[in-house]
């Protein structure tokens, strides 16, 4: 081999073996990143706009479609007057409603002691219940078992 051509094969072989060595790192960070498991009506299309929400902001939205959502809300824990239209599971949290993508992000990274965030109800504005420019102002309701606050205001 010659001089030229060594520096290329080296050249060639670095850059191969930079390929995979970032292709790695791109594989564990798609498969570290969480599932959104959302459950909600077939007929419902802010809950449709809601998901196309969270998949514009990044997460991995799995749907199943239900005719009932009670059970499911009764097996999260979900008080009736947190209840809304949809709801979705990511790492242990309940996401209740229409919660901005920010929100839930937000919840990942601090991590409270809590069951989940909630919007209740349908709030125009809200990500999937947007009509024109009309926004009504709504609250994020972090909850547990027994306590609640405020998480964010919109």
């Amino acid at each position: 081999m010659t001089n030229l051509s060594r520096r290329s094969f080296i050249s060639l072989a670095s850059l191969g073996a930079l390929t995979s060595f970032g292709g790695h790192f791109m594989l564990k960070a798609h498969a570290a990143t969480p599932v959104l498991e959302v459950y909600k009506s077939p007929y419902c299309g802010c809950c449709g706009s809601w998901v196309v929400h969270m998949r514009d902001a990044g997460f991995k939205v799995d749907v199943t479609n239900l005719e009932d959502l009670d059970p499911i809300k009764s097996k999260f824990g979900i008080a009736r007057d947190l209840q809304s239209c949809h709801t979705g599971i990511i790492e242990g949290y309940v996401i209740e409603g229409h919660v901005p993508a920010g929100d839930v992000s937000r919840l990942l990274l601090e991590r409270p002691a809590a069951i989940g965030l909630a919007v209740p109800g349908m709030p125009i504005g809200s990500p999937g219940m947007e009509q024109g420019g009309r926004k009504d102002p709504y609250q994020v309701v972090l909850f547990s078992a027994t306590e609640r606050r405020i998480f964010a205001r919109h």
